[in-house]
């Protein structure tokens, strides 16, 4: 079946984070069972991380719909990995 993903953009500064909710995002692959759609984050985030809210600090590769419904998934926003640094000669 299609999958459908709706996604509404977020404005952050350094330090914010954001609980993804069924807000941000949702989806659904047609079956009666949305709650266990799996989402692997392929490309991280430049300018930050996905983390499970019981384990901060530490980025996440993969969670699952039904950890989007209980509010355990967040985005933070650290603007680490997008940091520019010149390799020395």
């Amino acid at each position: 079946g299609d999958i459908v993903l709706l996604a509404k953009p977020v404005t952050l500064t350094e330090g914010d984070r954001v609980t993804l909710t069924t807000d941000v995002p949702v989806a659904t692959d047609g079956t009666s069972k949305p709650e266990k759609l799996l989402y692997a984050v392929s490309l991280p985030p430049v300018h930050g991380q996905i983390e499970h809210i019981n384990y901060p600090s530490v980025p996440i590769s993969s969670y699952r719909q039904l950890d989007v419904v209980a509010q355990k998934v967040s985005y933070v926003h650290d603007n680490s990995h997008g940091a520019c640094k010149e390799s020395p000669r």
